[in-house]
């Protein structure tokens, strides 16, 4: 027999990602920019997902189109990403590398192809039926589209309503409406597959209880954010549906379709606490007379300053939250007021009048996820949400098959947009050995030479839904730009960020040799770079763009002065316009890229980071304050889904040892990071091995947090006394003092949610029912009592709190003014409580008391934090570039954080926000080059007097005193663009391009 070689096969250098909501367009795009085709299909006529119908996001206030709406026209202009809509997933063929999907194509009854979107057809449509997209409250014609900025901006017919009048055929003159249309289908070969369904929202007729659809003013959270959408069929106000009045008093019901076993939803959704606190906030905005109340059972505001959120409901807004779950909804006929009867935590009965109630729905499953987990062959668990792996949060039960967003269970904004992240990078692992090989060169046309030509501006102003238009006059403010110097073209959109708008201002452009660009809209934070690929694609550099702040600097702060905000408005468009004459076109330099990884910390999170490096072939050097790697997860035993942690860590940390491409350096500590992104040199101290140096492209900060060291209730006092990372650890090795002990009392939110720290710690609730259910497991007949505030088992760990309490684990809860009392009693802890049930004092004699101490951040956080000129928030915890958008990016690019680092977390959160670092890194690292920032300092050399002020005062480094030139000199590869250099000199020699004093000045003259 003759030795055989294994078959080397070539992976497909393609992914499919089913579902366009903002994880679906998260992983496609990193996935494309990082050098990979993707296939996008959604079984929706629309990308977007269910956060196209949302208002705003919290806490950043921002309207959740102007998140989603970049990302929306990034992902339909990318040259290495196909869109299908209006498909689903038919079956699944292969394995991975080499995957064939069927994917059946539903007739839309228009040709795609000549479609130009522009909605004659739906003007004539005489047909009207209720609107899904705006949750019933609204209507849509037969043939429509589903809102303003879908994407593909084309239209779609509802066969199922159309009563063929042929309007819609007369009527369009590219003839794209067709009278018959068939399914089709389409084979797609791709490598690894990502799955973002995303939820279903749960069906309130369920509870008929509450009377939905019974009571015309009682409403969903979905409806009610369609009302206070701009965009909304009520154009953002809150309307009683029974009488078409403003409500003066709102009442929201938490828990509606979650936490229920009476429906079959056990789980917590995890949204609801916090999305019902913004929706009254927002509703206290549109409404000054307005009084919102919650009726909650745990308000479970568990994520990055979601505390501060709800602190900042209660004081500044006066939101009213009672601690109760009304049974029934009774109409009054005269008044159609709503009254709830609700039991109060004494036990007391009350009888309330309500203009509206808003039921908080609960996240469901998809509905297709039963059909399509059998075609993909991947398992679902018991609630029918996909079934991942316990060592990685992506991945399914079928290997090349990731998972990200609420179909993997309920879960906020940030931790979707991290985990479609994570799943890119996941991918990426799979693909790395044909990166490049199936992407198409970007056609990016020539800049038209604008010598000679003197400025000849185009003024585009943005009626954001209402967000603007329904303050400003904007028809006013275009009239009036008509009027101002250089102004040769004006209009109004609707939205100015839509697909169709983006097309059309190129088209401008170019008809009319426009040199110069100004748009009149929301915040340049969301959509500069947006307007500004616009420009770049029409042939005019990016820099001669202009924008003025019209929404958030004017009609939202202005919302009721609409004569004075219509003013405002034209004075912030005449100072840009003003700025724009002088705007100059600028050339960024290009940096090239070394493709090695600094991680700072060997934590979970840097381990994980480093291995999905490794498997996509870059190079990582791990620096570790300590002398072993593993940093808190060391210290656990095993995880409440029941992941043996100890052989979880060894086998993490032989790959590491076996990685030629994984640098480890413990008991280091970093001297000095210079350089900027792509091109950074570190020195490190080693405590044994002296002084290193190597150079890298890139920076993952995962310098991981601390468990409090704390002083309250008898701890460094008592033996019996100790925190639940001691506990677990007793637990775990059979101690004496855990087996022989016949009471356990667990106290929670020990050192956090305080006035000192007022954070919750994220995990000590599960950590609690975790250990809870151990001892339990160990000795049914353990008395365990776990004395909480509120318990924050959110998501699919909210089975296991319901499984502590059948086990019959008490939970007794206390209030922040009325604080556990805890005294030494002979052999025993004697813990005093307030019952707010039993209405008066306990007291709990226990053998062992075990505290949930809070996580306090690595206090070489702002060390970390100078050198790489990233900032902290104010709790010290590093602070992302945006919540929302971008929760594991810096603002100083080619940084990046993960684990707890960023903030309080589980393991299964630090793998994966470990994973979304890396897909974040690797849009920088599989190039060889990159582009700088172009708007950046410059010096006048015959004005500088080399004083050095600017060198002190400069954030990044950038600039510094030449002792041969005789003056300072900038680094424009370093350079932000911040102006500091600008403001603080002297001698008026630094000066900032795209904000020179010509600019500037010409601005102040303006106004």
């Amino acid at each position: 027999q003759q030795p055989l070689e294994p078959m080397r096969v070539k992976v497909n250098p393609a992914t499919l990602v089913v579902g366009g909501g903002i994880a679906g367009l998260q992983a496609t795009l990193e996935l494309a920019d990082a050098g990979y085709h993707v296939y996008l299909v959604e079984r929706e006529p629309t990308i977007g997902g269910h956060m196209a119908q949302l208002d705003k996001t919290f806490p950043t206030n921002d309207c959740s189109m102007c998140i989603l709406s970049p990302k929306m026209v990034d992902v339909a202009r990318h040259p290495d990403i196909t869109i299908h809509t209006c498909s689903e997933v038919e079956k699944i063929e292969g394995e991975i590398g080499h995957f064939h999907v069927t994917v059946k194509k539903h007739p839309r009854y228009i040709d795609e192809s000549t479609c130009t979107g522009c909605g004659d057809c739906i003007l004539v449509c005489p047909v009207e039926v209720y609107n899904r997209f705006d949750a019933g409250i609204g209507v849509r014609k037969a043939i429509y589209k589903p809102h303003s900025q879908a994407v593909p901006d084309i239209v779609i017919k509802d066969p199922d309503h159309c009563i063929e009048c042929g309007l819609c055929y007369d009527v369009c003159g590219p003839g794209s409406v067709k009278r018959e249309d068939t399914e089709r289908e389409i084979v797609i070969d791709a490598a690894s597959i990502v799955l973002t369904t995303g939820y279903s929202v749960f069906d309130a007729r369920k509870k008929p209880q509450f009377g939905h659809l019974l009571f015309p003013d009682v409403v969903t959270s979905i409806e009610l954010e369609r009302m206070i959408n701009a965009s909304g069929p009520t154009g953002g106000k809150i309307r009683r549906l029974s009488t078409g009045k403003t409500p003066e008093s709102v009442v929201f019901i938490q828990c509606v379709g979650s936490r229920d076993t009476s429906c079959g939803n056990s789980w917590c959704s995890s949204v609801c606490c916090m999305y019902a606190t913004k929706e009254a906030i927002i509703g206290k905005e549109h409404a000054k007379n307005l009084e919102p109340t919650i009726f909650f059972m745990d308000i479970r505001a568990h994520g990055k300053d979601f505390d501060r959120f709800v602190n900042r409901a209660k004081g500044e807004y006066g939101i009213r939250y009672i601690r109760s779950m009304p049974s029934t909804i009774k109409e009054l006929q005269q008044t159609k007021n709503l009254l709830i009867k609700y039991v109060q935590e004494d036990g007391s009965l009350v009888e309330e009048e309500f203009d509206m109630v808003v039921l908080s729905v609960g996240l469901t499953p998809p509905k297709e996820a039963g059909k399509l987990a059998k075609a993909l062959g991947v398992e679902l668990q018991e609630h029918g949400f996909c079934k991942t792996t316990l060592e990685n949060p992506v991945q399914t039960s079928r290997e090349g098959v990731f998972v990200c967003g609420a179909f993997g269970g309920p879960k906020d904004i940030p931790e979707t947009v991290m985990e479609a992240s994570g799943a890119a990078a996941c991918a990426q692992g799979l693909l790395a050995s044909r990166r490049g090989t199936l992407t198409s060169e970007e056609e990016v046309p020539l800049e038209n030479d604008i010598r000679g030509i003197g400025p000849r501006t185009g003024v585009f102003v943005c009626h954001c839904g209402i967000n603007i238009g329904g303050v400003v006059d904007v028809p006013a403010v275009v009239e009036y730009a008509k009027t101002l110097p250089n102004v040769v073209y004006t209009t109004d959109n609707l939205f100015t960020c839509s697909q169709d708008t983006a097309v059309k201002m190129g088209e401008v452009i170019k008809e009319h040799r426009l040199t110069r660009v100004v748009v009149a809209s929301c915040s340049p934070r969301t959509h500069e770079g947006l307007f500004q690929e616009n420009c770049e694609k029409a042939g005019l550099n990016r820099y001669l763009f202009e924008m003025a702040n019209i929404r958030d600097q004017n009609s939202w702060v202005h919302m009721h002065e609409p004569e004075a905000a219509t003013e405002k408005a034209k004075d912030l468009v005449r100072m840009a316009i003003a700025k724009a004459q002088y705007l100059k076109p600028l050339k960024p330099g290009q940096l090239t890229v070394n493709h090695a990884v600094l991680i700072i910390g060997g934590g979970l999170a840097g381990i994980t980071a480093a291995l999905a490096l490794a498997d996509q072939g870059f190079e990582s050097h791990i620096v570790e304050k300590q002398f072993e790697l593993g940093g808190n997860y060391r210290h656990l035993y095993y995880t409440l889904e029941g992941l043996d942690t100890k052989k979880h860590l060894a086998s993490l940390l032989q790959k590491v040892k076996d990685s030629k491409l994984i640098h480890v350096y413990t008991g280091a500590d970093i001297k000095k990071i210079e350089g900027f992104i792509g091109n950074y040199k570190t020195t490190i101290d080693q405590k044994k091995e002296g002084e290193t140096q190597f150079e890298h492209g890139v920076v993952l900060v995962a310098t991981g947090a601390y468990e409090l060291e704390n002083k309250e209730y008898l701890q460094g006092q008592s033996a019996q006394v100790v925190p639940q990372r001691e506990l677990e650890k007793l637990i775990a090795e059979k101690d004496a003092k855990v087996t022989a002990a016949k009471s356990v009392v667990m106290i929670q939110c020990v050192g956090s949610r305080n006035e000192e720290r007022p954070y919750c710690s994220r995990y000590c609730c599960s950590e609690a029912v975790k250990n809870a259910l151990k001892l339990k497991e160990a000795d049914p007949g353990k008395d365990v009592t776990i004395i909480y505030r509120d318990v924050r088992a959110f998501g699919l760990k909210e089975d296991y709190y319901k499984k502590a309490r059948e086990l019959n684990v008490k939970f007794v809860r206390y209030d922040e003014d009325r604080k556990p009392e805890v005294r030494q009693d002979g052999n025993q802890i004697a813990v005093t409580i307030f019952d707010p049930i039993l209405n008066e004092k306990v007291e709990l004699k226990t053998d062992l008391l075990a505290l949930s101490v809070g996580t306090v951040p690595n206090p070489g956080n702002e060390t970390v934090g100078k050198m790489l000129k990233v900032p902290t928030n104010q709790d010290g915890f590093f602070l992302e570039a945006h919540v929302k958008l971008r929760p594991v990016d810096f603002q100083t690019d080619g940084v990046f954080m993960c684990g707890m680092s960023h903030a309080p977390k589980l393991s299964e959160e630090a793998v994966t926000q470990a994973y979304a670092a890396v897909s974040r890194a690797c849009t920088i690292l599989t190039k060889d080059y990159i582009q700088a920032e172009g708007k950046t300092a410059y010096v006048n050399k015959e004005r500088c007097m080399a004083c050095g002020l600017c060198e002190i005062n400069c954030p990044f480094s950038a600039i510094a005193v030449d002792a041969k030139e005789g003056c300072a000199v900038v680094n424009s590869v370093l350079c932000k663009g911040c102006g500091v250099c600008t403001a603080s000199c002297r001698m008026n020699a630094a000066d900032l391009n795209g904000f020179n004093n010509e600019e500037v000045l010409a601005q102040i003259w303006a106004l």
